[in-house]
């Protein structure tokens, strides 16, 4: 494509697929470069999306490129975005099948991409019986026996949460549990069993967790596990580019979802640490509203 468009998006999830509805519907020329690789691919169903709660990920986007293909100036393309030049204005794609993209602003949804996970049996049960968001898969393991892999700080804060869908809590850290006194203390005047020995394997039928096995022998029975993932950015590109980012890879962004270099926006995962469908949806809507009233701005001063 070697005219110029008026945004390039990088990642097609629910934020770059936000994004290109309202930019489409403003009248702006649009291309979602995406190269089919969802990191929710693996779960069977979305949740806490208003109108299209229980949705699997292929149907939901299935459904959203379906919408915007009403809107003409919109255009997807399957593949990846390797390199990106250019400034504010004129920014130059080029994806890994060799073609290049011209655009005057870019909006990075490429959001993250797990790193291998190394604990056996983990990712046969991954998005069938062990998730990571109880605000998105709590519902369907209520009141069930579930085990959390966590440990350090962040234990604590997840048996608390979790506490909301089932008081059969089990916490197992897979290693030393990182804690203080006063955490192991508080965990155990609410009855939460903690196990510290390194886990052996995760036995499971169908992606279905069974049980849990540790080095020590132990046996953990349970039908659910909440876990934390490791992550890597969706894309390095903006951090090429010269955008601020966190530790925890993603860009910072304002409320429009604007970096710290001119004409480049961020929304999604790659711009946030709350991790759910419905807030990256947000985002990227937001982010396509700061893109358009840039956009906007600029023809209009134009004129003068």
């Amino acid at each position: 494509m070697e005219q110029m468009i008026d945004a390039a998006i990088i990642g097609g999830g629910p934020a770059g697929l936000s994004a290109a509805l309202v930019l489409g519907r403003a009248r702006k020329s649009v291309v979602v470069i995406d190269e089919g690789r969802p990191r929710n691919r693996v779960t069977r169903e979305t949740h806490g999306f208003l109108t299209r709660d229980g949705i699997s990920p292929g149907e939901f986007r299935r459904v959203a490129k379906e919408q915007i293909s009403a809107y003409p100036t919109v255009h997807f393309v399957e593949d990846a975005a390797v390199s990106i030049t250019g400034t504010d204005g004129h920014f130059q794609i080029t994806t890994a099948q060799g073609q290049i993209y011209q655009s005057k602003k870019l909006l990075f949804a490429a959001g993250m991409k797990d790193i291998p996970l190394d604990i056996n049996g983990l990712s046969e049960v991954y998005g069938k019986s062990a998730f990571v968001c109880p605000y998105c898969d709590g519902w369907e393991l209520r009141d069930q026996p579930l085990v959390l892999i966590v440990k350090g700080d962040r234990a604590l804060h997840s048996a608390k949460m979790l506490s909301g869908w089932t008081s059969q809590i089990t916490i197992c850290t897979d290693g030393p549990d990182e804690w203080t006194d006063e955490q192991r203390e508080e965990l155990k005047l609410h009855n939460v069993p903690t196990f510290n020995s390194p886990i052996l394997r995760i036995e499971s039928s169908d992606g279905m967790v069974k049980q849990i096995v540790l080095e020590d022998g132990t046996i953990v029975p349970c039908t659910g596990i909440f876990f934390a993932p490791k992550l890597a950015a969706g894309s390095d590109l903006p951090q090429t580019l010269g955008c601020k980012v966190t530790e925890a890879g993603t860009v910072f962004v304002d409320m429009f979802g604007k970096t710290n270099i001119p004409g480049i926006y961020g929304a999604g995962d790659a711009a946030t640490e709350l991790y759910q469908a419905i807030t990256a949806a947000s985002m990227g809507s937001l982010a396509a509203v700061g893109i358009n009233s840039e956009l906007l701005a600029e023809a209009w001063n134009s004129r003068v």
